[in-house]
């Protein structure tokens, strides 16, 4: 850390070489209102507008925000571009389950009419996906 100006400057992680460094600050930014390091936890599922016309703009993708937490949270935002740096990825889409990775790797790699071959061994609900 340096200080500047009477507030506190976090190193960019982005520049740094340290994979261990990367690990734990990647994606993340000191909380400009409590000069918190840690990324906190949002608990919420729903965010407020500040008026119709701002949810209008957000629903309709003309202004990047947040909107219901399944579809973006601003924890797991940083937990994707930490991933990202980490794999050196250009994107990473978190899922909040196994099952929900499998299909959007299904639905990616296959289309209408095409089948995926499996194993009866794998786990029932892969399985019946697949």
């Amino acid at each position: 850390q340096t200080y500047k100006e009477g507030r506190t400057e976090i190193m960019d992680p982005q520049e740094s070489t340290h994979f261990e460094t990367l690990q734990i600050h990647a994606g993340g930014a000191a909380d400009k209102a409590t000069n918190a390091r840690a990324t906190p936890i949002y608990q919420t599922s729903s965010y407020v507008f500040n008026d119709a016309d701002h949810g209008a703009r957000l629903f309709g993708l003309k202004e990047f925000g947040n909107i219901y937490t399944r579809i973006m949270n601003p924890t797991t935002d940083v937990f994707e571009k930490r991933i990202s740096k980490l794999e050196g990825a250009v994107m990473t889409v978190a899922t909040s389950s196994g099952q929900a990775a499998q299909f959007i790797a299904i639905i990616t790699l296959c289309t209408q009419g095409q089948n995926i071959v499996s194993t009866p061994h794998l786990y029932g609900g892969t399985y019946n996906q697949c």
